[in-house]
């Protein structure tokens, strides 16, 4: 004998595993459907017979090239000194809880012949595959070899993708409610208006919810409102700001409105020579701006006043964008001027640099207070 060959065997019973059982795998029984042929099939032998009747019944079939795979792997661990046997064992048709319990059974009636210490699962798929667990009730799985045909190999792949974001559309609730929730309220709405005779008015309505559910989806609204909606203090005060916010700011538009000049509004005019007059719109910005800005205002404040309270470190940013806000008052209060009264435009330029030299003085001074804040977590730390 050869120094490589007593390497070999001397490697193989150092090997805790010694005594392999290769396994293939045929959850759905095809091999008992198609062929007649009673599993488990023991034998190298056996197995190529099993696996050329199964190729002859079914051409297409994946299992024979399973079982032909088995065969080779059998053969492969023969020639490195393992004792190995070969088998291939078999579930039912409608798969499911019975095929396993089959499977493991003739496991189990196998290893009554041949006690091993080893399996090498040989499969086809990932329905073969999720035996797995069951066999390793009895035997240890040392090695799993899946085969899948080289020409359909992406479409096999393809197939289990598609298959699990199938699933996951239809069962996770996080998916489901929007790509089934929504066409199934709109194929509802629509059955029902048809009923009743409506069916030129519920396009319009359709249209107005599909395109409602999109915007909801792309700018994370329904996430932003169940955070909102918690029923914590933070969530308390993000519900009352914004509420009350939204109300300001429309409330803004009818205080615009009664401040332009009634003369102005009750001419004769176009209503495109209305809306781009300058004493109108100077106006309406000039009685507008308050409650808008007071409206925004409150939602800032309220969203500061949440993160604060729930330790969230978003501090700087929300105290930036009530400053930024302030600090944008004067400039647009000094355009409205300019548009009534028809003032130089150079007087946009006073409020403009000192709203920007309060922003950058409040920045700076902010971001200086978080830095030192880190670093002295980081020495605590």
């Amino acid at each position: 004998m050869s120094q490589r060959s007593k390497k070999v065997e001397k490697d193989v019973n150092a090997s805790t595993a010694n005594k392999l059982l290769v396994i293939c795998i045929d959850r759905d029984n095809d091999v008992g459907e198609k062929t007649g042929i009673h599993t488990p099939v023991i034998g190298r032998d056996a197995c190529i017979e099993a696996a050329q009747r199964l190729a002859l019944e079914d051409p297409e079939d994946a299992d024979s090239n399973s079982i032909f795979a088995a065969v080779k792997t059998y053969e492969d661990l023969i020639s490195k000194g393992y004792k190995v046997e070969v088998i291939t064992v078999a579930g039912v048709k409608d798969r499911g809880v019975q095929a396993d319990e089959k499977i493991l059974a003739e496991t189990k009636k196998v290893l009554e012949v041949f006690p091993s210490n080893g399996a090498v699962i040989v499969s086809d798929g990932e329905d073969d595959e999720s035996v797995i667990p069951v066999i390793q009730n009895v035997l240890p799985v040392v090695s799993v070899q899946r085969v899948v045909m080289k020409v359909s190999r992406s479409v096999e792949y393809s197939y289990a993708v598609f298959g699990k974001y199938l699933k996951m559309i239809a069962y996770d609730s996080k998916y489901s409610k929007f790509f089934l929730g929504v066409p199934g309220i709109l194929l509802l709405i629509g059955g029902v208006a048809t009923v009743f005779g409506y069916t030129a008015e519920i396009f319009a309505v359709l249209v107005s919810i599909l395109g409602g559910a999109f915007l909801i989806r792309a700018f994370d609204i329904d996430r932003a409102w169940s955070s909102w909606s918690k029923p914590t203090p933070m969530g308390f005060i993000r519900i009352f700001t914004v509420v009350a916010g939204i109300l300001l700011i429309l409330s803004s538009v009818p205080a615009g409105i009664s401040t332009v000049d009634s003369e102005l509004i009750g001419s004769n005019s176009e209503f495109i020579d209305k809306i781009s007059d300058k004493i109108i719109i100077g106006q309406f910005v000039t009685g507008a701006l308050p409650i808008l800005w007071i409206g925004m205002g409150a939602i800032f404040a309220g969203t500061l006043l949440s993160n604060w309270i729930g330790g969230i470190p978003r501090q700087i940013s929300d105290i930036l964008r009530i400053i930024v806000l302030v600090s944008l008052y004067p400039t647009i209060i000094q355009f409205a001027n300019i548009m009534i009264f028809d003032e130089s435009s150079f007087t946009l330029i006073p409020p403009l640099l000192g709203g920007l030299a309060v922003t950058l003085i409040s920045a700076t001074i902010l971001f200086k207070k978080y830095r030192k804040h880190k670093e002295q977590e980081m020495v605590s730390d």
